[in-house]
């Protein structure tokens, strides 16, 4: 079947009309080839009544999106034809959704005209929505705020200094910092992640220098749109007068924090140009301005939150596929999502802050009716953040306002809730939330806001879904309602005088309908027309015949509903204006909500926590939470949170002990599917939720602070950026050598597969070395290279034929499984124990997939043969001979060990001191032994 029969068949997605005659595309046509070319932009462009693409971006969107090729259709003139297609305005929301909140590889323009007459209204990228904001989210919550960067280079003492800025419009608040960085740029990906940034302000001189490639590569391993500037955007010398314009507080004050941060302040000029805060009013004077450090929180990489799976991802079968999923039980609107979100990319490292927030999930989970009130008191909580931002920029409507008195009327229960609470916590929560709300919800603060709301909205009309200022707020506007209520009672009067006119019943037969276009009409049915036919040709004016009946009115009705119309107008001229008073007025509380949301959003978070913690088949624990240098990491009954929320698993829990000079670094074999790295995987994320401040799915938990999670757990080919699976999991470790610290914790997963078994394994030795004896961070290894268990000093299962003496701190452990010895099946037994792996179970692995049996007795034959390495094997295809200059299986057992003996011998003789003969004697007294002892040993013939 061919592809043009294969569309055919695809059904025709119901579009707008594009409606061009000849001129207007030919004037379209012109304007569309004038504009630059730029394969990042996707141009829209407003047709009134729906939108229209073109060109490759018509064709982007018909396969992404509509995926049919039918969709798309050929403007011409004078032989130039231009793809188009047609985008509906609700279909717009979703690929700008998709363009600007899920991918980051392009950037959107919108443009308002006609003919070869068009103009650039609006422009967003990922970092900067910008005034596509009330598209996007008119219909739906903002789950993620967007945060742009600006990244400027210099060099400092021959090494590259990296500064930064960022910027949240979501909380007003620039950041910036300056650091060190490496030639993998570890410190800035730690910051990208930590921030969640969207897009990354990048010099073109950046871009182009030797480490632009590399730059590249990190900023596309975190999703960042990269966006370059020039170098003269960079520059500082109106920076001081932006920042008096923007930032609240002292001059004095900003001018501290960015003194001596040349290259942050550079990013920051660039920054503040790119995102033209400065041209709205509504910024000025609310801005905050932080010195960012990044040792403030846990540093984690793009590979650690893809390894743990911390963020949720498209391809999740369920919510319950990643931590924030799983964690995510909050019930504000979007506000706890947001900060869950956050939080868990900015874990604490801090011990007292993190047994702070424990403190409160205990009293949560402990409080059964404190917690239950509070998660009732949140569900009607919108999302005020946002409804600020609204009041701020003056954007607000009468809803909003509405909205944040709802918000505004809960605290007092809020409060009511923690003031019952008599727990061993009480007064821990009273200072976290009760004295704020306290405060806050006063006369002088939120009971001035309900004040206003109470007196300036109507709330009874509440009930009807109207939001209207009430009438008794503005004498104008109490005396039009009391016009245009006489006008209404009047058409009412009217409907009922046709109705004993026409002999129809009046709401039954003979209906009023409300018009845009006409105003207030009568309306029957087809069927009763007839009965009224003479009458309705002498007194009334029939508007329109429809399959749903016939409208008409009369010359009363027509002069009434006139008047009404005018009167409505009126009203909503002075109500408009009333609006925007009401709205003004409620700018002045915008600190008090931001503090109030702040509150509420993280109540509603650690409640979160505690509602997780509870409702867990088996209960999460409290973990006691020790400073980086000081305890180890035990965790007893240990699960995996993800795992054992999926159905049908029945997850068995093990213990792991990471102890100082004892098992600080644990070599852990067993088959595959024996479930190793499932066990390090949750080692790392129950280190991790406990410096969210959650409990852990374990029976006993103590934890020693960890500054950073390092996690090399297989990584995927990025043949696009042009780099192999195996050099990308080389550079993974690159990053961990480099970086890791002593208070790190590291998770590696099969290093080495990418490459042939020698050298893998020689670079998995010498790394273990390393992390061993230099980083000396806790580390979980789990492999396949049994050799490695030497490391610990215990007999390797292959003997290693060489002295090993073992490292401190090196324990090793294995997944156990089982080998019925009848029906030799394998069962999985998915227990962690002490001791390295006594067998490799790869072949019975096999069998589990099904192999046919000839490839699986052959594959047992050949493993034989290597682990032997019998005589046999060597004369395959020829002998001995056709082994030369191949690579070999490392020899081991009693033949090994004799030649070892002669080599030794050998190396013992002092040649420098003996005369030829003697050393010639000697050697040969040694190759004689060693040939009358080779009767013994098969390996050792064939050197005779």
């Amino acid at each position: 079947m061919d592809e043009s029969a294969a569309w055919e068949n695809v059904e025709e997605p119901k579009l707008p009309e594009l409606k061009l005659d000849a001129r207007q595309a030919q004037g379209f046509i012109s304007f569309f080839r004038k504009l630059p070319e730029n394969e990042q932009v996707v141009r829209f462009f407003d047709r009134r009544d729906y939108y229209s693409a073109h060109g490759k971006d018509a064709t982007f969107i018909v396969t992404q999106f509509y995926k049919t090729m039918t969709a798309l259709r050929q403007l011409s003139s004078g032989g130039d034809t231009l793809s188009s297609v047609s985008i509906s305005k609700s279909m717009l929301e979703t690929i700008l959704r998709d363009l600007l909140l899920e991918r980051t590889d392009h950037t959107v323009e919108l443009y308002e005209g006609s003919g070869s007459n068009w103009r650039l209204v609006k422009n967003a990228t990922p970092g900067r929505l910008g005034s596509f904001e009330d598209v996007l989210f008119s219909s739906n919550d903002m789950q993620d705020t967007p945060v742009l960067m600006a990244i400027w280079s210099a060099v400092q003492d021959n090494q590259r200094l990296l500064g930064i800025a960022f910027v949240d419009t979501n909380r007003r608040i620039l950041g910036i910092t300056e650091f060190l960085d490496d030639d993998q740029f570890t410190n800035l990906e730690a910051a990208l992640v930590a921030q969640g940034c969207r897009e990354c302000l990048v010099s073109q001189e950046s871009l182009k220098s030797l480490d632009g490639r590399r730059l590249q590569d990190v900023l596309a391993r975190c999703n960042v749109l990269i966006t370059a500037k020039k170098k003269s955007d960079f520059q500082t010398r109106n920076l001081d007068q932006d920042l008096s314009r923007l930032l609240k507080g002292s001059v004095e004050h900003h001018r501290e924090v960015v003194a001596g941060s040349e290259a942050a302040n550079a990013s920051l000029a660039a920054l503040i140009s790119y995102t033209e805060l400065l041209a709205d009013d509504s910024n000025y004077g609310k801005f905050t301005l932080q010195q960012y450090n990044l040792s403030t929180h846990m540093r984690l990489d793009a590979a650690a939150l893809r390894a743990l799976n911390v963020l949720e991802s498209k391809t999740d079968a369920n919510k319950n596929f990643s931590l924030f999923g799983l964690m995510n039980r909050t019930c504000t609107a979007a506000m706890g999502k947001r900060l869950l979100r956050r939080w868990l990319k900015q874990p604490l490292v801090d011990a007292e802050e993190i047994t702070h927030r424990l403190n409160i999930v205990q009293a949560f989970v402990e409080g059964t009716e404190l917690r239950q009130d509070l998660r009732q008191h949140l569900r009607r909580i919108p999302d005020v953040e946002r409804l600020v931002r609204k009041v701020e920029k003056r954007k607000a409507s009468l809803q909003d306002i509405v909205k944040l008195y709802q918000a505004s009327v809960r605290v007092p229960f809020i409060k009511e809730a923690l003031h019952r609470y008599e727990g061993e916590f009480a007064e821990t929560l009273r200072k976290a939330y009760g004295d704020s709300l306290e405060e806050w919800s006063g006369p002088s603060h939120l009971g001035k806001y309900e004040g206003l709301v109470e007196a300036a909205v109507d709330l009874d009309e509440l009930q009807n879904g109207e939001y209207v200022i009430s009438a008794g707020y503005d004498n104008s506007l109490q005396h039009i309602k009391a016009d245009r209520e006489r006008a209404e009672n009047q058409i009412r009067k009217v409907h009922q005088e046709a109705a004993s006119d026409l002999d129809l019943p009046a709401d039954k037969s003979l209906k009023l309908d409300k018009t845009t276009q006409w105003g207030h009409v009568f309306r029957i049915t087809k069927k009763e027309e007839p009965k009224v036919r003479r009458k309705m040709c002498t007194q009334y004016v029939t508007l329109e015949t429809r399959k749903d009946g016939i409208k008409f009115t009369n010359a009363k009705l027509r002069r009434l509903s006139e008047q009404y119309m005018k009167l409505t107008e009126e009203y909503s001229v002075i109500q408009r204006e009333l609006v925007n008073k009401v709205v003004e007025v409620a700018a002045t509380f915008v600190e008090v909500f931001e503090g109030l949301a702040n509150r509420l959003t993280e109540m509603d978070v650690l409640l979160s926590f505690a509602d997780l913690a509870i409702s867990s088949p088996t209960p999460y624990v409290r973990p006691v939470i020790s400073p980086a240098t000081e305890g180890d990491i035990i965790l007893e009954g240990c699960r995996h949170p993800c795992v054992e929320a999926q159905e049908d698993v029945n997850f068995i829990p093990n213990d792991c002990r990471l102890v100082r000079d004892k098992s600080w670094f644990q070599i852990i074999t067993g088959p595959n599917m024996g479930g190793k790295s499932t066990f390090i995987r949750q080692v790392g994320v129950n280190v991790l939720m406990a410096q969210v401040g959650c409990f852990v799915p374990c029976e006993n938990a103590q934890i020693s602070v960890r500054d950073s999670i390092f996690a090399r757990v297989g990584a995927g080919d990025c043949q696009l950026r042009g780099v192999s699976t195996f050099m990308s999991e080389m550079l993974e470790t690159a990053v961990i050598l480099k970086s890791a610290t002593p208070m790190s914790l590291i998770i590696i997963d099969e290093l080495g597969r990418g490459t042939s078994t020698y050298d893998g394994f020689g670079l998995a030795w010498a790394i273990c070395e390393h992390l061993v004896k230099v980083t000396k961070a806790p580390t979980l290894f789990a492999t396949h290279f049994h050799e490695l268990t030497a490391l610990a000093g215990e007999a390797s299962t292959l003997h290693v034929p060489y002295q090993q003496e073992p490292l401190v701190g090196v324990a090793n452990f294995h997944v156990s499984a089982h080998i019925d010895t009848k029906s030799r099946r394998l069962a999985m037994l998915y227990k962690v124990e002490e001791g390295p792996c006594d067998q490799s179970f790869g072949i019975h692995v096999a069998e589990f997939a099904h192999f046919p049996p000839s490839v699986v007795e052959l594959a047992k034959e050949k493993a034989a043969e290597l682990e032997n390495f019998s005589s046999s094997s060597l004369q395959v295809g020829g002998g001995p001979q056709e082994e030369l200059g191949a690579k070999r299986k490392r020899v081991t057992g009693p033949d090994a060990d004799r030649a070892c003996k002669f080599l030794k011998d050998f190396a013992a003789l002092p040649l420098d001191t003996m005369s030829f003969e003697n050393a010639l004697s000697e050697v040969s007294k040694l190759t004689n032994e060693l040939g009358k002892d080779a009767a013994n040993y098969p390996w050792l013939q064939q050197f005779f």
